[in-house]
């Protein structure tokens, strides 16, 4: 069976062997004959002066040779051999000019290599084994330099550029060769070392350079280990690189601030200073090479590689439903360390670019429905790093994130100075406590939560009910608390006078992110939230024709249930009164019913829980059209940029249409595919949709199980906030559902809008343009998955603004794992370790790429200013005067 062009063969030789080689330097000298005939360039004369140094060395090399305890007849064979190529260099010299000569090279190269696979063959069968972890053009020492192979009419030898520059003959791998190699090798090195990938392009003038560099390297004796570079990436390699060294042949690739430390199979990690100091902050490095099947799907698993869902397909994107595509292009600069910059921003180290655009705020008309608390995006998205608080360190680990956190990663005492009394968070030494639930629940959230149920049965916390949306989430405990009941909560609150509330949700290891109930939807699809939660959050749900209301009555899912906790439900203030009485009329013109009202006794508030029709049927028996059905041409689940509209959405009515049944109580619906999903639809990677959605599942469950778990040297108990940039089914959120952790899925506006069903398996995620930051502060994330985001991007938009922007929402010392393209995945590779960031592994087959880097500590020194978000004495004095009028408010009636 004939073999690749790097196929290994025993180092033991016989006498057959020896013929063997007899015959290949003969082929060498008849292909030396063809490429001079068909160079214009490099002279005879040279050719042959080259010649002669080369036997000089191979005489040198037959000496030595023969303290390695060769044979006679292997010796013998060498000077044979070595006489045939003088004679046939002269040989060469005189049949220049013959136009047949180039027709013989090519029989006589047929010829060898025949045998040299032929020997192949027989040396593999003694040495199978792993395959090599090298990469190409540095595995095989006769490989031409990249640079050769493109030239067009000139053919360099391997034995001209050995001549030339003998120096990287040290450089190079000695168990190519032939004659030379040592009786006894490791079982590891043979392991290694059995199996090469083959030809680049596989054609004939490829195989004849292969012949010559080959047989040169035979001739060649050098006992130095394997280099391995972060140059040269094949798209026809297997390579690996982790950062700790397993076996012979593989070298650690670390960032520059591992360089000097030991290397091991485990890499430390900063401990926190965390009371127990018990726990394991040490990032458990793989154990070996991960395999080929775990690391990139293959067979029916590749195809989930490749979408074949477009924008005008089956599949509606957000971007289209919405009616806004964003088109920029820009091509990155290569960065390095010393080019990188900090942002000189007045947000300082909690800087978000698209909500700290002072600029673009000064510029607002009006302020009356929180527009300046919306999105406004910079035109040009910075490429700078934003920088550290003083004295941070790594997060704690939840569960005890639950209950406090570090006081100088998020060094804010506001809120602790203005709700203090109402347990939202106290100041204890070097931590920051959260000892009740907020406003609502001082005396504890689950006690709150539990009460919910008790009066309202059906609402079955973590089966019935699984995904809940909380408006105005303050410091998010309600979500924080849910988790002990299986269920799953999207907190959010605004970037207001409450100082870095969703920041210390973040931190605290819950779900959130910053927006405002203001004069656009939120980033969802239509009937999505099982329960939707707001507790004391101060949104005037009764104004302008009931806007506010009607858009969560959009994101509702029909039968689902709204938890009212305020002061109009249960205090007599006149204020309150006024408030509860537009609402009562409000709730019935929409149809939602009232199912109770009631008073938590323990934290002394009143909570009133609604319900959404199932059906068309109170709508169409309303005697007054107000708040109007929205028209046919407008889509619920349109949400990017889309106005608020005062109109409802019908109930859907068919069988097969979503919402028109309710899903499958958790923890079915995670992995059963939504009812909704028929076999006549086209799945995004081209199968009908049911089996698209399960074979997704199953590839993203081996995917995580057999390589991310075990094989990334990530240190799973330190993980707790995740993000997947690009979700798809969610079948990678779904996959690490029994892990202590929690998923932002983000569908891109320019993807197939999948985000329905993400929601309808029981998780959480929102719509996102990745030209733009998302809405979350930074250092927010433990983890950020990408699967082919990078690549879609650099397409479209400022490929190094979203580098930046992972960096920005990242945590020090968390994670980054991107599959995408071997291109893409070296850029990112160089452009992260000028970060300094840690490449822990790297991996690549045919064109596919994969790279996992763990975030450091490390930022410039030099900064930039960005002045669109440098605040002046206006924007100062207005925060200023939102910080009085908030400590105004009465005690009772501050929100959370």
């Amino acid at each position: 069976m004939a073999l690749g062009r790097y196929s290994r063969v025993d180092g033991r030789r016989s006498s057959t062997s020896s013929t063997v080689i007899f015959v290949v330097l003969i082929g060498l000298c008849l292909v030396g004959v063809w490429m001079l005939t068909s160079s214009s360039i490099v002279p005879v004369q040279n050719f042959d002066e080259t010649k002669n140094e080369v036997d000089t060395q191979l005489k040198e090399i037959g000496d030595s040779n023969k303290s390695n305890d060769l044979s006679e007849d292997e010796t013998s064979s060498e000077s044979e051999s070595k006489s045939e190529s003088r004679t046939s260099s002269n040989i060469n010299s005189d049949t220049e000019s013959n136009t047949s000569g180039e027709n013989t090279s090519s029989v006589s190269n047929s010829k060898i290599e025949s045998n040299a696979n032929s020997e192949s063959s027989t040396g593999s069968e003694n040495n199978k084994s792993n395959e090599s972890q090298s990469k190409q053009f540095e595995d095989n020492p006769g490989t031409l330099p990249e640079d050769a192979t493109k030239e067009d009419n000139v053919k360099v030898s391997s034995n001209e550029i050995n001549v030339s520059h003998p120096e990287k003959t040290s450089d190079r791998s000695a168990d190519d060769n032939l004659e030379q190699k040592p009786a006894k090798q490791s079982s590891d090195e043979e392991a290694n070392l059995e199996k090469r990938p083959k030809s680049e392009t596989g054609n004939e003038e490829d195989v004849k350079e292969d012949v010559v560099s080959n047989t040169n390297d035979q001739e060649s004796k050098s006992s130095e280990k394997k280099s391995e570079t972060d140059e040269n990436k094949s798209v026809d390699e297997k390579r690996y690189s982790y950062g700790g060294d397993f076996g012979d042949d593989s070298k650690a690739t670390t960032s520059k601030s591992n360089e000097g430390k030991n290397k091991s199979d485990k890499s430390s990690v900063p401990e926190n200073k965390d009371e127990s100091k018990t726990e394991d902050t040490t990032e458990e490095k793989s154990e070996g090479i991960a395999s080929e099947k775990d690391l990139l799907p293959s067979g029916v698993q590749s195809e989930l590689l490749n979408e074949t869902m477009s924008e005008d397909g089956a599949w509606k994107t957000q971007a289209a439903e919405s009616k806004k595509e964003v088109q920029k292009s820009s091509e990155p600069a290569q960065k390095t360390g010393s080019s990188w910059k900090v942002c000189n921003v007045t947000a300082g180290p909690d800087y978000i670019p698209c909500l700290d655009n002072l600029k673009a705020i000064r510029s607002l008309r009006s302020t009356r429905h929180f527009e300046h608390k919306e999105r406004h995006c910079p035109h040009d998205p910075p490429t700078c790093l934003v920088s550290l608080p003083e004295k941070y360190q790594r997060p704690i680990q939840w569960p005890t994130s639950r209950e406090k956190i570090w006081y100088h990663n998020v060094p804010y005492t506001q809120l602790a100075e203005y709700k203090g009394h109402q347990n939202w968070v106290k100041v204890s030494g070097e931590y920051l406590a959260f000892p009740g639930g907020g406003t609502q629940m001082m005396q504890g959230a689950l006690p709150y939560i539990d009460t919910i149920q008790k009066f309202a049965p059906d609402i079955a916390w973590g089966k019935r009910s699984r995904v809940v949306l909380d408006v105005g989430c303050g410091v998010a405990s309600f979500g924080g608390f849910l988790f002990d009941r299986d269920t799953l909560a999207m907190s959010f609150a605004p970037n207001d006078e409450h100082q870095a509330q969703v920041q210390f949700a973040l931190e605290r290891g819950i779900p959130a992110f910053s927006s405002v109930m203001g004069t656009k939807r939120l980033p969802f699809p239509g009937r999505v939230f099982d329960i939707i939660h707001c507790a004391r959050c101060r949104v005037p749900w009764h104004a302008e024709g009931g806007k506010l209301l009607l858009e969560l009555n959009r994101l509702l899912r029909p039968g689902g249930y709204f938890v009212w906790s305020a002061t109009p439900v249960y205090e007599n203030e006149p204020e309150d009164v006024q408030i509860w009485e537009a609402m009562k009329k409000l709730l019935k013109a929409i149809c939602w019913e009232v199912i109770s009202i009631y008073t938590d006794k323990l934290n002394k508030v009143g909570v009133a829980v609604f319900q959404k029709p199932s059906s068309n049927k109170c709508y169409e028996k309303r005697s007054e059209k107000e708040p109007p059905l929205c028209k046919d041409s407008d889509d619920p689940n349109a949400s990017w940029n889309v106005p608020l509209q005062v109109c409802m959405h019908k109930i859907p009515a068919g069988a097969t249409e979503r919402g028109s049944k309710w899903p499958e109580q958790w923890p079915a619906r995670m992995e059963k595919a939504p009812y909704w999903l028929l076999s006549s639809q086209v799945g995004v990677y081209g199968k009908p949709a049911p089996e698209d959605f399960v074979t997704d599942y199953e590839h993203w469950k081996r995917v995580v199980s057999k390589s991310y778990v075990t094989e990334m040297g990530i240190n799973w108990s330190t993980v707790r906030n995740v993000m997947d940039m690009r979700a798809i089914y969610g079948g990678f959120a779904a996959a690490l559902k029994d892990m202590n952790v929690w998923v932002m899925n983000v569908v891109n506006i320019d993807s197939p809008d999948t985000l329905p069903i993400i929601y309808e398996r029981g998780l959480i995620g929102m719509y996102h343009d990745w030209c733009e930051s998302f809405n979350t502060y930074p250092r927010t994330y433990d983890l950020i998955h990408a699967d082919h985001l990078f690549s879609i991007i650099k397409k479209k938009c400022n490929f190094e603004a979203l580098v930046v922007e992972v960096d920005r929402i990242l945590r020090p010392e968390g994670k980054l794992i991107v599959r995408d393209t071997v291109e893409i995945i070296s850029e990112l590779e160089t452009m992260y370790k000028s970060m300094q960031w840690d490449v822990r592994m790297t991996f690549s087959k045919d064109t596919e790429g994969l790279l996992c880097v763990h975030k450091s500590m490390w930022r410039p020194e030099e900064a930039i200013t960005l002045q669109y978000a440098i605040a002046n004495k206006e924007d100062i004095a207005r925060e200023m005067k939102l910080k009085e009028e908030l400590k105004k408010i009465p005690i009772h009636s501050v929100s959370s």
